[in-house]
């Protein structure tokens, strides 16, 4: 089976969660006998070769006379989009680009590469069509009016994950057209999968459920995330946003700084939130036990998880959590939150309402006290995560895209081939 996807970003160039999932789900699927050709949205298209490419541990270039079929290929298409953009993120990027080659706006945008996707789909023969979240809605749409293929839209974060208290009725209205227009929808957890049932009105039946896994870490450099002084470290590491609860960290945090002085914060990421942490540390007198390493990636989320003594997860509303699983593998425990998917998944490990801050504190101060505990959380989640493969889990997505396909009476290998 052959899948047309469109997604927001690619490893290595990755901002967030859906990238890293994006890449995960792409591998999987290739080790299913699948072929993706993944079409990435990015201003910095001239970074890629301008053919098709090959993406599978070594990257290399298609010779158009090739008659072996490649099993991921990536396409470049010359968008000023990125994973988690606003309308105001858009509006500051786009006075560095070249303002009349792009949209006078980010809806203008979104429209421009599903015009771009109508392209790519005229030219690239496939059985479905993939899109993940709101962006790449509209260019799977496209695709499917271009070619009639199924489109399956995987749900990996909502409108009201990322901006519950001022809801962007256009992203909103985006998501809910697509999903009751997709001839499949597939959620990261079963957590949103009610939001979307409750929220957008998508009948149960329609929605699939399909955890995420993790890939392996890049080993980590050396020391190049300062390491707090003093005793055990607690790390936070996501966007700065509200979604992710960085002021029910700091506040955590103040309590445990005034049962345990010697605690340190590793407070790894980068958003609109991150002043207020650093006033609160600043007023509260523990700026001393915080280091703020803004965005990381690659090798030195590795090594922030092995300066760390326990991984915190507050998120207001968290569809999965990835790093929830990257940080049981590296070895350090985790408190999660109950809003968060991954709380499905990771089922020995404690889960805390965020907003109970004093509770938060509590299991914080218990955890980083109790070794026997500690490496318990991590033994006990590493068995939870034993059959938690992205092999595994692409199979279950192409389980969903082959339904679509035979559905709509487009198959065109064997099932025996992929």
């Amino acid at each position: 089976m052959k899948i047309l996807m469109f997604g927001w970003e690619f490893p290595p160039s990755v901002s967030g969660g859906l990238g890293t999932a994006c890449r995960g789900l792409a591998d999987g699927l290739l080790a299913n006998g699948a072929e993706v050709v993944f079409v990435a949205p990015g201003a910095e298209a001239s970074a890629f070769p301008p053919d098709l490419r090959i993406i599978d541990g070594l990257s290399a270039p298609l010779a158009e006379d090739s008659e072996a079929t490649p099993a991921i290929l990536e396409r470049p298409v010359d968008v000023l989009l990125a994973p988690y953009m606003t309308a105001g993120d858009y509006r500051e990027q786009l006075p560095e680009r070249d303002g009349d080659r792009y949209g006078g706006d980010m809806y203008d945008e979104v429209a421009r590469y599903a015009r771009c996707a109508r392209a790519v789909a005229r030219t690239e023969y496939f059985d479905v069509i993939a899109v993940h979240d709101w962006m790449t809605i509209p260019a799977g749409m496209a695709a499917r009016e271009e070619t009639g293929r199924p489109l399956i839209v995987h749900i990996h974060s909502l409108e009201s994950d990322r901006s519950p208290l001022r809801i962007n009725e256009y992203i909103y209205g985006v998501e809910r057209f697509g999903m009751l227009e997709a001839d499949q929808v597939i959620a990261v957890s079963n957590y949103t999968k009610q939001k979307i049932i409750d929220q957008y009105g998508i009948p149960g039946g329609r929605i699939t459920v399909v955890h995420n896994a993790a890939l392996p870490l890049p080993p980590a450099p050396r020391k190049n995330v300062k390491e707090p002084a003093g005793g055990k470290t607690v790390l936070f590491l996501g966007r700065i946003t509200f979604q992710k609860g960085p002021g029910y960290f700091i506040e955590s945090a103040l309590l445990v700084a005034a049962a345990d002085p010697s605690v340190r914060f590793l407070i790894v990421g980068a958003g609109d939130m991150i002043s207020m942490m650093k006033q609160r540390a600043v007023e509260e007198g523990i700026a001393d036990r915080c280091v703020f390493t803004g965005f990381l990636e690659g090798g030195d989320v590795t090594e922030s998880f092995a300066r760390s003594d326990l991984y915190v997860m507050p998120s207001d509303s968290e569809p999965f959590g990835i790093t929830a699983l990257e940080a049981i593998s590296q070895g350090v425990p985790v408190i999660l939150s109950v809003h968060s998917g991954v709380a499905e998944v990771l089922q020995s490990c404690p889960v805390v309402d965020p907003e109970d801050t004093e509770e938060l504190a509590r299991e914080m101060l218990d955890i980083l006290g109790d070794d026997d505990r500690r490496r318990k959380i991590v033994r006990d989640g590493l068995e939870d995560m034993r059959e938690l493969t992205w092999r595994r889990q692409a199979a279950a997505v192409l389980a969903c895209y082959r339904s679509a396909a035979d559905r709509a009476g487009e198959t065109s290998l064997p099932r025996d081939g992929g």
